[in-house]
C-alpha cells in the first residue's frame, strides 16, 4: 500500500497548486477506444498495475458496461503526470459515447476545462464525435484530438504512409471544420483549431498502449515510418515501451489545456448568468481558495459504504468536511459529511479540496445532477442544456408485491442520479411511470434495477399520456348525493392561458399569502372578485367559492374538495388528468344532520357535478406536443424536414447555423415514437437533433374519437362514453 499512499500524498499536495492541475474529459463516438485509452493512462501512471491490465476497463465499473462493452455512466478518475521537471494533477472524466447517455456527456463538460477527443482511425469523425465536441465548445471547453486505432490501418488496411497520411488529415480537417463552425461567434476563444504542427493531435493505438506525436518524435527520434516498420514486424512492446501512449497523450494534456486559473476567467461568465460586480464573480474568476464555496455537481452515485456521492467542480473557496452549504433549488442547508478525490476509479477521502479541483463529497443529501452548491445564498450555474429531454414513457411494475417498497426506493434514486429520467409513482394501482430519453436510455435503467437491486420487474408498451380540457364556458349544473339530500351548483369555464402558465410556473399557489395570491391571478387577468374568492388550485385547474352564507358549508368543504380532485384526475373522456378549468361553485344545499353529509353522499355529488359540467363544456382530449429542433448538413435538409411533416408535424422555421442547416418544428409526442432510428436512417446518421416539451394541444376532431376510445381500452374502461359526451362522431 506505499505507493498508493505516496500517490494520494502528491495528488493532496498538487491540489493546492492550480497552475498544475488540468480537468479534462474523454469524449467520442461509441466504441471509438475512450475507455480503453483511459484505462491506459491509469496504468502508465502507475495508478492501476500495467500489463494486460489495461483491457480490464477499469472505468466500467458496472456489470452492464462491462456486457455491453459500452460506457454508460460518466466515471471520474485523478492521476498524476510529470511534464518539464514539474508534476501535475490530471483530474479525467470518461464520459459515454452513446446518444442516449448525452445528459452525462453534458454534464461533464461543465466540469472541465479541456476535452480530448477520441477519434477512430479507421471510421473517421461519426456524427456523435460531432455532437460531443458541439457539447464541449458550447460549455467554452478547449479541445485536443487523439487518433485512435492507428495499428488497424497498418496492419489491416496495410496502408502505406502516404494513404495513412491522408486518412489522418481528414479527420483532422474534419474535426476543424467542427471547431472552426462552432467558434466563429465565439470572441473569447481565439483559433481553437488542432494541427500536428501546434502538438494538439496525437495518433497512435490504445490496444497496444503506443502513441506518437510531434512532441514525443523529437523526444524519441522515432517517426512515422518507423513506427509502421515496428507495427508490422510485431515489434508491439518494443513500440510501447519506446514511445509509451499515456505520456504522448498526458504531455499533449499539460502541454495544452488550460488549467483552471486561465479557464476559469474565460468559463465563468458562459456558465454563470449572475451579477458580475459580486465578489464571488471575482472569486470564482480567480480561482480563489479563501473565497466562498462555490460548487457544480455534475454526478450523484451510490456507493454502498459511504451512501450517496455527489462529484463536481469547486468553482472557488475550499470545501471541507463539516461545513453547511446552501444547494440550489432547495430550502435550509445541507452538512458535508466526506470530501474526497479520485484516484483511478476508487474515492479517496481527503481533509479538504481547494478551488479548481474536481471533489467527491458526501452528504449532500438535496442535490441532484446540476445542483450549485455554495456557502451563500446565489446565483445558480445556467441549468445544463441537455441535447434531448424525456419522450418516452413506460410502466415499470414489480413481478412480486414484496419488492414494491424497494423498487419505489430504487426508482426515486435512479431519477436523483439521471435528471434526464422522470419518474411518476403510482401507489394505488403499483404501476410506475418511468420517462427518459429513449428506448435504450430505459432498458438500460430498468436492466440495472433487476440486478443491481435484484427486483424483478416487467415493463410496458411505450405509452404517452394525454390531458382533458373544456372549450366553452357552461350553465349551471346541478349535482345530486345519493341519498338525494345535498346538492351542488357548478359552473365551469375554460381558463385564460396566462393563468395557466402562471399556476405551471409556480407564481400562483395556495402556498402563498393571499394578498400576493391575489394580485398575481389580477395580473394574469383574473377580476378582483374572483382572485378573492379562490378556494382551491389543483394541477392547474381552480375552483371559486362564489356562495353566500350557506350552514355548514365550512365544515363539508373539505369533502368538496376531494370530490372535485378525483373527477380532475380522471376526466370523463378517457380518465386522463383535466387542466385548465375555472370552476365556480355557486350554491350548496346541505342536510342539516352531519350524518347525512358524509364523504359517501358529497364525494360522489361533486365528483357528478364536475364530470357533467366538462361534458357541457365540451371537453376534448390534449395532445403533448414537442419542439423539434435538428442540427443538420445541407444536403439533407429536405429529410430532417420530411420526418417532421409525416408525423403530423409542422416546420416553423429553417436557417443556417455555422456550416449547419437547423430546422425547427413541433410534432405529437405520440408520433415521435422510432423517430430517432427513422431521422438516423434518413439523414444517413448526419443529424443531431433535440426535443423539448411544448405543452399541450388540442387534438384534431377527426382523431379524437379513435384515440379516447384505445385510451379507455387500455385502462380497461367500457367503451360507451359518459352520457351527453357523445358530441364527438
Amino acid at each position: 500500500m506505499g505507493r498508493r499512499k505516496k500517490i494520494v500524498d502528491e495528488c493532496e499536495r498538487l491540489m493546492d497548486e492550480p497552475d498544475q492541475i488540468r480537468n479534462i474529459a474523454i469524449a467520442a463516438h461509441v466504441d471509438h477506444g475512450k475507455t480503453t485509452l483511459t484505462d491506459n493512462l491509469l496504468a502508465g501512471t502507475g495508478m492501476i498495475a500495467d500489463e494486460g491490465e489495461a483491457t480490464k476497463l477499469m472505468m466500467d465499473t458496472e456489470e452492464d458496461e462491462q456486457e455491453r462493452g459500452i460506457t454508460i455512466d460518466a466515471a471520474n478518475v485523478s492521476m498524476t503526470h510529470e511534464y518539464d521537471d514539474r508534476n501535475h494533477l490530471i483530474n479525467l472524466i470518461d464520459t459515454p459515447g452513446h446518444v442516449d447517455f448525452g445528459g452525462d456527456v453534458t454534464r461533464a463538460m461543465r466540469a472541465v476545462d479541456g476535452a480530448l477527443v477520441v477519434v477512430d482511425a479507421v471510421e473517421g469523425a461519426m456524427p456523435q464525435t460531432e455532437t460531443v465536441v458541439r457539447q464541449a465548445l458550447r460549455e467554452g471547453v478547449k479541445p485536443a484530438l487523439f487518433i485512435n486505432k492507428v495499428d488497424r490501418l497498418i496492419s489491416e488496411l496495410q496502408e502505406g504512409p502516404q494513404e495513412m497520411q491522408e486518412r489522418l488529415q481528414k479527420v483532422i480537417a474534419d474535426v476543424n471544420e467542427l471547431i472552426r463552425g462552432m467558434t466563429e461567434e465565439m470572441d473569447d476563444v481565439d483559433d481553437w483549431t488542432v494541427s500536428v504542427e501546434d502538438g494538439t493531435v496525437a495518433f497512435g493505438s490504445a490496444l497496444y498502449m503506443w502513441g506518437v506525436s510531434v512532441n514525443s518524435m523529437q523526444r524519441t527520434g522515432l517517426d512515422f515510418g518507423d513506427i509502421i516498420d515496428m507495427e508490422r514486424s510485431d515489434q508491439r512492446q518494443e513500440l510501447h515501451e519506446k514511445t509509451p501512449l499515456s505520456n504522448v497523450v498526458l504531455d499533449m494534456v499539460v502541454e495544452h489545456f488550460p488549467n483552471p486559473l486561465d479557464a476559469q476567467p474565460r468559463r465563468i461568465p458562459r456558465i454563470w448568468r449572475g451579477d458580475d460586480e459580486l465578489d464571488i464573480a471575482e472569486q470564482m474568476q480567480l480561482v480563489d481558495d479563501d473565497g466562498e464555496v462555490v460548487m457544480m455537481v455534475t454526478d450523484i452515485g451510490m456507493d454502498p459504504h459511504a451512501g450517496e456521492i455527489a462529484t463536481g467542480r469547486v468553482f472557488s473557496g475550499t470545501v471541507e468536511k463539516g461545513q453547511e452549504l446552501y444547494v440550489s433549488g432547495t430550502a435550509g442547508k445541507n452538512r458535508i459529511q466526506s470530501v474526497g478525490i479520485y484516484m483511478g476509479g476508487e474515492r479517496e477521502e481527503v481533509e479538504h479540496v481547494p478551488a479548481g479541483n474536481i471533489a467527491a463529497v458526501t452528504g449532500l443529501r438535496d442535490a441532484i445532477a446540476g445542483s450549485t452548491v455554495s456557502s451563500v445564498e446565489m446565483t445558480p450555474f445556467e441549468s445544463i442544456e441537455h441535447i434531448s429531454e424525456p419522450v418516452i414513457t413506460k410502466s415499470v411494475e414489480a413481478k412480486s408485491m414484496d419488492d414494491l417498497p424497494k423498487l419505489i426506493e430504487t426508482l426515486r434514486q435512479v431519477s436523483k442520479e439521471d435528471p434526464t429520467i422522470q419518474i411518476e409513482i403510482n401507489e394505488d394501482t403499483g404501476e410506475h411511470l418511468i420517462s427518459g430519453q429513449g428506448e435504450l436510455h430505459l432498458e438500460v435503467i430498468t436492466q440495472r434495477i433487476e440486478r443491481n437491486q435484484g427486483i424483478p420487474v416487467s415493463t410496458g408498451e411505450p405509452i404517452v399520456v394525454y390531458r382533458e380540457a373544456p372549450r366553452q364556458a357552461t350553465e349551471e349544473v346541478e349535482g345530486i348525493s345519493p341519498n338525494r339530500h345535498n346538492r351542488f351548483y357548478l359552473t365551469l369555464e375554460p381558463m385564460n392561458e396566462e393563468i395557466v402558465e402562471k399556476i405551471r410556473l409556480g407564481e400562483v399557489s395556495m402556498d402563498m399569502p393571499e394578498q400576493e395570491r391575489r394580485e398575481a391571478l389580477q395580473e394574469a387577468g383574473m377580476d378582483k372578485d374572483s382572485s378573492q374568492n379562490v378556494e382551491h388550485i389543483y394541477g392547474t385547474n381552480i375552483l371559486l367559492d362564489d356562495t353566500k352564507g350557506i350552514q355548514h358549508l365550512n365544515e363539508t368543504m373539505e369533502l368538496v374538495i376531494e370530490g372535485l380532485e378525483e373527477a380532475l384526475e380522471d376526466g370523463p373522456l378517457a380518465a386522463e388528468p383535466v387542466q385548465g378549468s375555472l370552476l365556480r361553485l355557486k350554491d350548496a344545499r346541505l342536510h342539516e344532520d352531519t350524518i347525512h353529509r358524509g364523504p359517501a353522499q358529497v364525494i360522489p355529488a361533486v365528483r357528478n357535478a364536475v364530470h357533467r359540467a366538462l361534458i357541457h363544456s365540451g371537453v376534448a382530449l390534449l395532445e403533448p406536443m414537442q419542439d423539434v429542433r435538428i442540427d443538420v448538413p445541407n444536403e439533407h435538409m429536405g429529410a430532417a424536414s420530411g420526418e417532421i411533416q409525416g408525423r403530423r408535424g409542422r416546420v416553423d422555421d429553417m436557417y443556417q447555423e455555422g456550416d449547419l442547416m437547423v430546422v425547427e418544428g413541433i410534432a405529437p409526442v405520440d408520433e415521435m415514437i422510432g423517430f430517432s432510428s427513422d431521422i438516423r436512417s434518413a439523414t444517413e446518421g448526419r443529424a443531431s437533433w433535440n426535443t423539448e416539451n411544448a405543452g399541450f394541444e388540442f387534438m384534431s376532431d377527426s382523431l379524437q374519437k379513435g384515440k379516447i376510445m384505445e385510451i379507455r381500452e387500455r385502462k380497461g374502461m367500457k367503451l360507451e362514453l359518459p352520457e351527453g359526451a357523445d358530441y364527438l362522431d
